[in-house]
């Protein structure tokens, strides 16, 4: 697992052991990240359920201006930061060890683009997306990473679905609200 492009382009990131975390596949980040490059720059970008941190890691190295990493696991957590500290990106991140769920409900912080993967067939995304909208800026997206044979989430109330990918095993769904990139035509 490495960091595919920009400032921290080529790192090697360590991963946690277990079967708890399911790295996201290079291919898969590349298809993220390469349909979201406009949206980086200066972005605010939580990643859920971080594991080795490896999605909001690319976003740093991609130019988002910072990015928060959440995960209740210790294991997860310190390897977040060993990796933000080898990227050099650790000054851009704040990482929190607390529950996701608990998190994106109780945080007061708003973000640009927020990227769930929770743990496969615990049905969790139904109930996240609904909350994680709450949580963003104007023209903010949320991205989700689903096992294929899940159902596509449905859109929260005033949101859709901008794009659906699928990658073999893994589909991935970007929410938007519509009217957020339509600029405001009063002078």
């Amino acid at each position: 697992m490495r960091v595919i492009t920009g400032t921290a382009r080529g790192c090697r990131l360590e991963s946690p052991e277990g079967l708890d975390v399911r790295p996201t596949s290079d291919k898969v980040k590349e298809g993220i990240f390469s349909a979201i490059q406009f949206q980086l720059p200066g972005a605010v970008f939580l990643d859920l359920f971080a594991g080795s941190g490896q999605m909001g890691i690319e976003a740093l190295s991609r130019g988002a201006e910072r990015a928060v990493f959440v995960d209740s696991s210790n294991k997860s957590i310190k390897c977040v930061t060993a990796n933000l500290r080898h990227t050099k990106l650790d000054k851009q991140a704040e990482v929190i060890t607390r529950d996701s769920f608990d998190y994106i409900r109780l945080t007061a912080q708003k973000f640009d683009i927020i990227f769930l993967d929770p743990p496969y067939r615990h049905g969790s995304i139904p109930i996240l997306l609904p909350l994680a909208v709450q949580k963003l800026n104007k023209g903010g997206i949320v991205i989700c990473e689903y096992e294929r044979e899940a159902p596509t989430p449905d859109a929260p109330e005033g949101f859709a679905l901008k794009k659906q990918y699928r990658y073999g095993q893994i589909c991935i769904a970007v929410f938007y609200r519509p009217g957020d990139d339509e600029e405001d035509d009063e002078v």
